[in-house]
């Protein structure tokens, strides 16, 4: 009697952790946008423009889909990612929410811009020649450390001048470094100016399309062609960061749509909702059949797929994952996986009831049975998961990545809410006076055999 009482207080906090944390979803759902703060660090999730605060893809918001191929078949891969970094910048600048920009292949990118109706201007925008700039930097104060009043000369070194750029370490402190290597003009004019600015506090600055990416002092005349850029708050992605920046505006790689497809928004808004009717009917659907099939556990089942929903679209906002068409695919997809999971347990407590175990003892066995095939099933649905998004990321196909990673989410989260919300709540319900009704949490009424009855029966058995 202790030990039932102990796992009935149990059950409680249980039941107080999930209220808690499905009314804290529920907030974070209702509010368009908000802010996280980890310690220092704080980052804003949500979209104004989605439901529920949820981003949406291309295919739901309306938008335009470009791929980009170089014109250069021998063409790098740093060269490739000084491109994506450069298309990236400019995306942001012109005002693109939320833009997907992909590597696809060894000579290709896909752009996905969400939201954009003016096409022309952004093919325009991405396709521009990069400017890669180097300029001295005269400080009106030379006392002044940081270099706060200043004035930038032209000296005739662009990126067509700069031969190679790329990270490395420094081979005596091991600090990131960022390395450059300049034809014979570019060296001779870069030596002139470090010969100028050497000891001084003026700076060569280096701008790719106007933006300042850095602007380092010369301890000395670099007469060779060859110098490195390297700094007190250097980091290894900050160095191969600028080296990409300076890559992508060295000899900017032409590049030519080859693929163009616009998705009116419209058209966006009917899929949304076309999809969101599908998933309602779906789950009234299953609900229906849980409640009149596995009646108690099917109740608890739909209360907890209820949560299982709510607790999805909170993991879907927080990463955040934006949503497309194949994304709710794999999400309506989890939501059979979820069930799944309640259908074993209810089946493997159905068995147990019938052999004559009272209803916590077979509530507790019937979980611990159903386990191992619910760990292993989902186990092997989220591997393949992995390798499809491996799969999309390495192709660019974007259905399929959305796809995967919505099916990873949900498969993980309904493992929570199996294992936790749905067997607190079956314990509970089992812990009240609709216990005494057996009947009631097997599916097939006339087929229990009662704990009772069952230890009549065992002992008849041991008498003869």
């Amino acid at each position: 009697m202790q030990r039932r009482f102990s796992m009935f207080k149990k059950d409680l906090r249980r039941l107080v952790f999930i209220i808690a944390l499905v009314s804290v979803a529920v907030v974070a759902l209702l509010v368009d946008t908000f802010d996280v703060g980890i310690g220092s660090v704080s980052f804003e999730r949500g979209d104004e423009d989605g439901p529920l605060g949820l981003e949406l893809g291309l295919d739901l918001q309306g938008g335009v889909q470009l791929i980009y191929e170089a014109e250069d078949e021998n063409v790098t891969k740093s060269q490739m990612e000084g491109v994506k970094d450069k298309i990236e910048r400019r995306t942001n600048a012109f005002g693109v929410t939320e833009p997907s920009i992909q590597l696809l292949g060894s000579n290709r990118i896909l752009i996905q811009l969400p939201g954009v109706e003016d096409v022309e201007e952004a093919k325009r925008l991405i396709g521009q020649t990069a400017q890669l700039e180097f300029k001295e930097r005269i400080c009106a104060d030379q006392g002044d450390p940081q270099c706060t009043n200043f004035q930038d000369q032209d000296i005739g070194l662009t990126g067509a001048l700069l031969t190679r750029a790329y990270a490395s370490t420094h081979h005596a402190t091991g600090q990131p470094i960022v390395n450059l290597e300049f034809n014979g003009e570019g060296a001779r004019i870069f030596g002139e100016t470090t010969n100028r600015i050497a000891g001084t506090n003026n700076r060569t600055a280096i701008f790719l399309d106007g933006e300042e990416i850095v602007a380092p002092v010369a301890n000395q005349a670099i007469l060779g062609g060859q110098a490195f850029i390297q700094g007190p708050d250097f980091t290894f992605d900050r160095v191969r960061t600028i080296s990409i920046q300076l890559e992508g505006g060295r000899l900017d790689t032409p590049i030519v749509v080859i693929q163009e497809q616009n998705v009116d928004a419209t058209l966006g808004e009917d899929a949304l909702d076309k999809s969101l009717v599908a998933g309602l009917i779906g789950f009234g659907l299953v609900a229906m059949f849980m409640v009149l099939y596995y009646r108690i556990p099917g109740i608890t089942a739909v209360f907890s797929l209820a949560i299982y929903i709510v607790l999805v679209l909170l993991v879907v906002k927080l990463i955040p994952v934006t949503l497309t068409l194949a994304g709710i695919a794999g999400f309506i997809l989890s939501i059979g996986v979820a069930v799944d999971a309640n259908i074993l347990i209810s089946e493997r407590t159905k068995e147990e009831l019938r052999t004559g175990r009272a209803l916590l003892s077979a509530i507790e066995t019937g979980y611990s049975r159903a386990w191992p095939a619910i760990l292993n099933s989902n186990v092997a649905t989220m591997i393949t998961c992995v390798i499809l998004f491996w799969f999309g990321s390495r192709f660019g196909a974007s259905a399929v990545t959305g796809f995967s990673i919505t099916l990873f989410i949900g498969v993980a989260t309904s493992m929570f809410t199996a294992v936790v919300v749905s067997h607190t709540l079956l314990r509970l319900v089992a812990s009240t006076p609709l216990s005494r009704f057996t009947g009631m949490f097997t599916p097939v009424p006339g087929q229990v055999i009662t704990a009772g009855a069952g230890r009549r029966s065992q002992a008849q058995r041991e008498r003869n």
